[in-house]
């Protein structure tokens, strides 16, 4: 999922990596300096297409990708469906992007956004969000689940291992437990679950 001109593009194929390159050598995504992506297998639901991470929250506005699982998901959802939220796929993930989009429209902040999110759910999770109105910025949680922090000159990185961004920093941080962490090109924030810095 890449943020371009104010619009999430996002595009995902379950199986091989070579199916999603396959799929954007045929539809490139545009080009993009604020991005998150997601190889992982289905944990609820079959390995497909619709299963496969970035989930969109409603509208289409917030991508979130997931690694872990979130343990109240089934009891979430039915309160989201209840609200008139329209679920896609069978995953525990779609559940917390709705959530990330709800808690946006009242936020308007990803930071606090994704620290409701995360308050909200049981089990081990990292989130990693982006918002279409927020372009160069990221923000990440976790408990439970790993989440590691890439400091560069005039980019950051997040990875669940410093594997994901060693070509690009050498200079790492492993986020702390029931941690919120806020990544522009300029900066990082990095925050509890109840907004101590």
């Amino acid at each position: 999922a890449l943020i371009h001109d104010g619009e999430l593009h996002c595009d995902k194929r379950a199986g091989k990596l070579a199916n999603l390159e396959k799929s954007l050598a045929e539809s490139p995504l545009p080009s993009a300096t604020t991005g998150i992506g997601h190889t992982r297998w289905a944990t609820h639901g079959a390995p497909t297409d619709i299963n496969a991470h970035p989930h969109l929250g409603q509208r289409g506005r917030v991508a979130l990708i997931h690694n872990g699982i979130i343990e109240n998901f089934a009891e979430l959802r039915a309160g989201l469906e209840a609200e008139g939220h329209e679920m896609l796929s069978e995953t525990d993930t779609e559940v917390a992007a709705h959530l990330a989009a709800a808690a946006y429209a009242e936020t308007g902040d990803l930071t606090e956004t994704l620290r409701r999110v995360c308050n909200q759910l049981e089990g081990a999770f990292t989130l990693l969000i982006v918002h279409a109105d927020k372009p160069g910025v990221v923000a990440a949680g976790r408990r439970n689940s790993p989440l590691v922090l890439g400091r560069g000159e005039g980019e950051n990185f997040l990875g669940s291992d410093v594997a994901a961004f060693i070509e690009h920093t050498r200079e790492a941080l492993e986020l702390g437990q029931d941690q919120v962490v806020t990544i522009t090109r300029e900066g990082v924030e990095v925050t509890d679950f109840d907004g101590t810095p």
